[in-house]
């Protein structure tokens, strides 16, 4: 018997000017101001914070990975522990993909099949086998507030056969998640269709027909060109319900989320702001900066002299500097923190945008400094 979701979504400002909207997502671990932004905890862990640190920078959902956790330390542990939020250590929301992207992209460890995908671990080689019915079982024992349908991610670039092919099995697929599905949790479905409008057209409506608490846009940013992605966006979003959160996944350079937020997506997900901060790299408000580079070396001021977070305001460009060329921990530790509170900034000065009607001015003059106008021209090409 299915259980209705625990979640609730409700609309609170619309842009006047765009799709954009603000809105409530309410979750059995809190509500979330929409449009948001979720850092990637992979393995159960946002790398390089602790759970202390993420709510002190005001996040009140994460990603978590459906694949690395089922391999390690196993979603049977987990339950057993008590769920994902007690195993971790965070009292606040959790998402957690199917595992699909992870286990499409092991390219010659996999087999698709109707029934599902045998794959082998990248840990030790082991053989696993994949189904819509296990990947929600294993999130069912995860515990998550959202979580994801099993879908099939196509590789890019494809032919509309091969995107054809992927999107009829996801279709598939999602019934018999939705079939599987027998607990509060939030269920998402996952459009695809690659590259293709027609695909993207029909996937939209079939999967928005479905009973899902939210449905996401998933096969996007995997490989494609920026201009490519913004196409398939902003043609494919207005398709999706309403009154349903809309979830962009994988998506989180700040024009791509200004472009999204604009065609009416409400979430997001990436690990670029992680992943940049482990390779030196430190977003600000004038674009990324590498610590790495020489002239850091006798900076006595701040990396972003704009920015007002804890790493801004206390730690020289230079102490950073060196924390990176001596290769120790704490390099990376404050450029995450600095990373993630700049998209925290960012998300909620959009909303703030949306709310008082100016999000065309905001996101105009955000991109001629962060992104200057020969920048956003060669992205574009």
């Amino acid at each position: 018997m299915r259980v209705p979701a625990a979640l609730q979504f409700e609309i609170t400002a619309r842009d006047p000017r765009s799709r954009a909207r603000c809105g409530l997502l309410r979750l059995p671990h809190g509500t979330v101001e929409t449009p948001v932004f979720m850092p990637v905890g992979t393995q159960g862990t946002v790398k390089a914070m602790t759970q202390e640190e993420l709510e002190q920078l005001g996040l009140r959902i994460i990603l978590c990975n459906t694949y690395h956790l089922y391999l390690r330390p196993g979603h049977e542990r987990i339950a057993r522990a008590g769920g994902l939020h007690r195993f971790i250590a965070w009292s606040r929301n959790i998402l957690t993909d199917s595992g699909g992207f992870q286990v499409f992209s092991l390219q010659g460890l996999r087999r698709v099949y109707e029934d599902g995908v045998e794959f082998q671990s990248h840990l030790d080689g082991s053989t696993h086998y994949f189904t819509p019915e296990r990947a929600i079982e294993v999130q069912h024992a995860l515990g998550a507030d959202i979580i994801m349908a099993f879908d099939e991610c196509p590789p890019n670039p494809c032919s509309p056969q091969q995107a054809r092919s992927a999107m009829e099995r996801t279709h598939r697929w999602a019934v018999r998640c939705l079939q599987a599905h027998n607990t509060e949790q939030a269920l998402f479905g996952i459009v695809q269709g690659s590259v293709y409008e027609e695909l993207r057209e029909q996937s939209a409506l079939f999967i928005s027909e479905l009973d899902f608490a939210g449905v996401a846009i998933g096969g996007v940013a995997v490989g494609e060109g920026k201009a490519e992605i913004h196409r398939i966006v902003a043609f494919t979003t207005p398709l999706l319900p309403e009154q349903k959160p809309r979830y962009l996944m994988g998506v989180g350079e700040p024009d791509d989320i200004l472009q999204a937020v604009a065609c009416g997506v409400d979430m997001f997900d990436c690990v670029l702001p992680t992943r940049l901060a482990r390779n030196a790299a430190m977003i600000t408000q004038r674009g990324r900066v590498n610590l790495r580079n020489a002239h850091f070396a006798d900076e006595l001021g701040p990396v972003d002299p704009e920015c007002q977070c804890p790493v801004c305001q206390r730690y020289p460009a230079a102490y950073i500097h060196h924390l990176f060329k001596a290769k120790e921990i704490l390099g990376a530790r404050l450029a995450t923190y600095h990373n993630l509170y700049f998209y925290q900034r960012l998300m909620a000065n959009i909303r703030q945008a949306i709310c008082t009607g100016n999000l065309e001015q905001f996101s105009r003059e955000f991109l001629q400094k962060y992104m200057p106008e020969d920048e956003q021209l060669s992205r574009e090409e």
